[in-house]
Order: C-alpha cells, then structure tokens, then sequence
C-alpha cells in the first residue's frame, strides 16, 4: 500500500465525515441480509461497519443486543450488564438503542455516571471485580448473578464507523462460540425483520429502575496502584505528556494525576465525532491507530518536551508509547521491554507464570522469555486467546503485535482480561521512573545482546472470493512441498504452521519459519484486508526477500 501524500499532516475539511448524514443513515438505511457485507460478522473485535454501507445500522444494533440476551439466557447469566462506550459518533446512538433492548428484556444495566465515555479495560476491570465476589454483582449492591459487558466501540478504526463487542462474566472477549452463535442469532433476527426483538422506546426505558448510574471512572482509578507502582513514578518526578486522541479515556488523565500525584499534561483535549483535529494516517484515512506514527503526528511534536509519552485509541484497548529522541516506539519492541521489566521487578510473580504471545509478534519475546527461564505460549491473533489465563493469573502477560495488551496486579492477581492501553501507558513512566532508562533506551540494549529485528506488516485489499479459498487452504495442515520450495531467503524452512504451538488452536493463516526469519499471512478478521507480516534478524534487505517470496508461495497456494 503505497504511502499517501498527505500522511501524518492535518486533516481537512474535505476529509471529514458528515456526520448529519452518517447518523440520518444509522436510523433510515436498513442491511440487505442476502448480502454478505450487511450481516452481522464477529471478527476478533466485534461486529464492525460503516451506516453508509449498510453494515452498521440501527437493524444490527437491535438484533445483535437481543441475540446477547438470549446467549446470557441460555447460559444463566442473570446479573447486571455493564454497558461501555467510546466517542465514535455511531457509538451514542448505538448505546441508546442497546438500552432500549436491554430495559424490554428487563436487564439490569450499569452504566457510567454523567453520561461520561467507559473504555474498554475499564468495563472488563469492573467485571472481574464485580465477579470476585461470591454471589457477584454484590459489588454494586445488586444480588442477581454474574456480571458481563457491551462495548459499543469500532476501536480505531475511522469516524463514520461503529462498533460493538461483547465480555462475557470472563471479563475479556467473548471465545469464537459464543460469538458464531450470537453472529447466527442476530442474522436469524434480521431476516425475520426483527420478529421476536424486544424494544422500550428511549424515554421509557431511562424512566426503570433497570439503568442504574456507577461511578466506574472512580472504582478504576482507585485500584491502578494495585498494577502499577505509582508512587515510584511520582518520586522521580517524571513529566508525562498525553494524546488522547479524543476518545474514551480523555477525562481519566485529571483524575489519575489528581489521586497520585503525577504531572500529566493533555495535549489535546478535544472530541470531535468527526476527528477533525486527527493527521492522517498512512493511506490518508482519519483512523486513531497509536501505533501509527503517522496518526501520532500530533503527539510526536512535543516529544521533546516531556520525559514520555503516550496516546491511546477511543476505546482504550491500545496504547502507544513515544519516548525523546526516539520517537513512536515499534508496539513489538514495547512489548517485549514491556515483558523483560515486569518480570524482573515483579517478585510476588511465580516462576511458573506464562507469557502469551500471538504468532505474528515479534521473535524478541521469546528471546527475552529464554534469557528470562519463562514459558512462551504463542497462539492466534486475537486478544480472546489469553482471556483464560489472565482470568485464572496463570498468564503473567498476553500481548498482540497492534499494540493491545495486559498483566497481572503486583501481587499476581487478576487485573482485566482484555487490552489495557492505561496500563500499558503508565508501565512506560513506572520503567523510566525505576530504572532511569526510557523504554528506547532499554530496547536498544535488548538489540545489542540479541541483534536487530527487522519487522514489516503489509496490508492490501482482498476480495471474498480468494480470502474464501486461503480460508480453505489453511483449514488444514500445510507441508513444505505445498509450498512449492524448501527455503526462504537462502535458508531452510523449518516449520509451516495453520495451528498455534501454544494452544493448537486454528490460526486463520499460514505463518512459515526459518532459523533466521519468518513470515505470516492472513485475512483481516474485521476489515476486507489481507494481511502479511514478515520479521528476519539478518537485515531490512533480507526481510524483503522474506516478504518478496512469501507473495510468490501465496499467489502459487491460491493459483
């Protein structure tokens, strides 16, 4: 995908969403379900679309939510369900029509108090301490069983879309059964034209006691010393600048400063629904990735005038970590320096604890986890994969290329289970503030005892019909002569994986390895992409041959 011209420079006018029109869309336009791109499609995050496109409508949103309720009959779900949004323009009117669906089936719903913006970690962080009870729900005086979660968010991805995902009482993203079988309910609902969906207009159903108001900013705040080591981060006085990017946790920065004592500068403090304030990205897209450095461009202006840096997505599941001097850190480097520190300055961690991977982050990890004497467990990509052990504290870390993850309290108890941009965020000032060294710093000194890793992710448009036949393909075992070579850029193959060797799971792809490098490639499970990832530890010229072959062995599989 060929770089934009405008990339990272100011949004214009022209590049703005109508967003009149998009919400008069939401309302009005209603999905063809004969159509596969106006179904209801789970990807690792949810159903996604656009209102424009007839993907993300008020018809999804109603048959999706009631679909949830009949999942959390089936499976005797009976508690609270906490209701989280970000500040994508969709996201409001979606939340109000999940209310209205929720009241009818007489859910009990907790929501944050004053209308403010829930972000992800936080609605999986108030579920688990909603469960740790015996009884559940106790938490919030409300005796009624087991607590879970909606999410109405797009993540990242660009104004005019909408989002919603669902946590079951986990805490985490609901596992691939649950949402094949909500994805097939909800379809089920909008070819019967919404026969059997249950609906309180909005006025009626914000007059039941059903809507109950939570201070879940408060609750969140409040525990963060108990995952990081915030009073050694005020100590050494570190200056931290922040971009929000306009979402979910743009009010949550005040409040962790004011309870800690930190100094915390916002460097932008709008929300826009249209994003009008966003450079663009890397295709000239508006898109709130914090793993982009062309999306960051905002950010990295001041980087000089702070001792770090971060920004995060609208809904908080990612962060993005931007140290002076060097920059919007690689997600994989933060990720493995991230890994490295925690498990040598968390002592009441096991030895025995995991550290989850997904198989297209980088080969550092487990270079740092043998260098560690820790256990790497690799699985498919999706955060999903890690709900369980960080849900039963056997998983000290699970971390995914695109800049999401989460780890365990201080003391190896469970914090969340799903992506925790906060934490992730603030870990970076908690290492600056211990060890004196930004996190560049510390992976620059990783490169030198275990060399250079040369990463590269390329995305590029694929159609249903040949994402269909890789699916295909890939369903089952590959071999080295399905490939059609036995080496990869002048080494041996050693390895062609369709399965994860951390869980034996189906990786939606193919990844390929060699004693020096690897490649890995598969469709987007929530965009019409398909994507290549490739890293070699020889040079960027090397990684290029890497990829150059790995789109010859792909073209020769799907000939």
């Amino acid at each position: 995908m060929a770089l934009h011209e405008r990339a990272g420079k100011p949004a214009q006018q022209r590049d703005l969403v109508n967003i009149p029109k998009l919400m008069s869309h939401y309302y009005r336009l209603s999905p063809d379900v004969t159509n596969d791109a106006q179904k209801v499609t789970f990807g690792t995050s949810g159903h996604r679309g656009c209102a424009f496109n007839k993907s993300f409508n008020e018809k999804h949103i109603l048959a999706i939510v009631q679909a949830v309720v009949d999942h959390r009959i089936e499976a005797g779900i009976k508690g609270p369900m906490i209701v989280g949004i970000d500040t994508h323009a969709l996201s409001q009117a979606a939340y109000v029509t999940a209310l209205e669906v929720l009241t009818a089936n007489g859910v009990q719903v907790i929501v944050a108090k004053n209308d403010e913006y829930t972000p992800t970690p936080v609605v999986s962080h108030a579920i688990i301490a909603a469960n740790r009870v015996q009884g559940a729900g106790l938490t919030y005086g409300l005796n009624y069983g087991l607590t879970d979660g909606l999410i109405i968010t797009p993540s990242h991805n660009p104004p005019q879309d909408g989002g919603i995902k669902y946590n079951p009482p986990h805490g985490g993203p609901a596992e691939g059964g649950i949402t094949a079988w909500v994805e097939q309910r909800a379809n089920e609902y909008l070819a019967k034209q919404l026969e059997g969906v249950k609906r309180l207009t909005y006025s009626v159903a914000v007059t039941t006691s059903l809507i109950q108001e939570r201070d879940l900013m408060a609750a969140y705040v409040e525990d963060l010393e108990q995952v990081i080591d915030m009073q050694a981060i005020k100590q050494a006085g570190i200056r931290i600048g922040v971009d929000p990017l306009g979402g979910s946790g743009i009010h949550y920065w005040a409040k962790i400063a004011e309870r800690y004592g930190l100094d915390i500068t916002l460097v932008n403090d709008r929300i826009d629904p249209a994003f009008g304030f966003m450079p663009l990205d890397k295709d000239g897209k508006i898109r709130m990735d914090c793993s982009s450095p062309y999306a960051m461009a905002g950010l990295l202006v001041h980087q000089d005038a702070f001792d770090i840096c971060f920004g995060n997505d609208p809904d908080y599941d990612r962060h993005g970590i931007v140290c002076p001097g060097s920059g919007l850190m690689n997600p994989n480097h933060y990720l493995a320096v991230a890994i490295e520190y925690l498990l040598s300055h968390r002592p009441q961690w096991s030895a025995d604890l995991k550290i989850g991977k997904t198989l297209v982050s980088s080969a550092m990890i487990d270079k740092v986890c043998r260098e560690q004497s820790r256990s790497l467990c690799e699985v498919p990509v999706g955060f999903k994969w890690f709900v369980e052990g960080l849900a039963d504290a056997s998983f000290a870390f699970g971390g995914e290329e695109s800049a999401g993850a989460a780890f365990l309290r201080r003391d190896g108890g469970s914090w969340c289970t799903d992506k925790d941009g906060f934490i992730l965020a603030l870990l970076a000032a908690e290492i600056l503030a211990v060890t004196g060294k930004t996190p560049a710093k510390l992976y620059a000194e990783m490169v030198e005892r275990h060399g250079e890793s040369f990463y590269k992710r390329i995305d590029s448009p694929v159609n249903p019909k040949r994402k269909a036949k890789f699916n295909q393909l890939v369903s089952e075992p590959l071999n080295v002569s399905d490939l059609g070579c036995e080496a990869m850029a002048g080494d041996a193959i050693l390895e062609v994986l369709t399965h994860a060797p951390g869980n034996g799971a189906a990786i939606g792809g193919i990844k390929v390895v060699t004693e020096k490098a690897w490649f890995a490639a598969r469709p987007s499970g929530t965009e019409a992409l398909f994507k290549l990832y490739g890293e070699s530890f020889v040079s960027e010229a090397h990684l290029e041959q890497v990829l150059e072959q790995a789109q010859q062995m792909i073209e020769r599989l799907l000939a």
